[in-house]
């Protein structure tokens, strides 16, 4: 089950002057920022003063999440939920009838990681967290 929202993904076109508008804007704080080759992004997490993280992604050249800001544009990308077991839940969810995107946890910014479908979720793309 879930413990709560761990962070809210935002796609952006240019990945240091959004970093600089929330940091501006709310006050931002920047965590940790890494090049995740395999999803095809260069990810940065933001903390607030309380709540759910910030996570910022631009898309790599040529890869998937590039052709999503194409079509999409910037913005909300996914909400992502933390949980104990990223493994067991996705086991639990396929149970249910749930679409899953991954069948297995892959590692992520800050842990392991797992996509749920949209098409299961009312159009909401979620991500499972297990931090490590």
């Amino acid at each position: 089950m879930a413990r709560k929202v761990d962070h809210i993904g935002i796609l952006v076109s240019n990945l240091d002057e959004a970093i600089k508008l929330y940091k501006d804007c709310f006050g931002a704080e920047v965590d940790k920022i890494e090049t995740i080759s395999e999803q095809g992004v260069k990810a940065a997490i933001l903390s607030l003063a309380q709540g759910a993280n910030l996570e910022l992604l631009e898309p790599l050249p040529g890869s998937n999440m590039a052709k999503a800001l194409e079509k999409r544009g910037e913005g909300l990308h996914h909400i992502t939920f933390e949980v104990d077991n990223v493994d067991k839940e996705l086991s639990r969810l396929s149970e249910r009838g749930i679409e899953l995107v991954d069948k297995k946890s892959r590692p992520g910014l800050e842990g392991m990681v797992a996509f749920i479908h949209p098409k299961s979720l009312r159009g909401v793309l979620v991500e499972l967290c297990q931090k490590i």
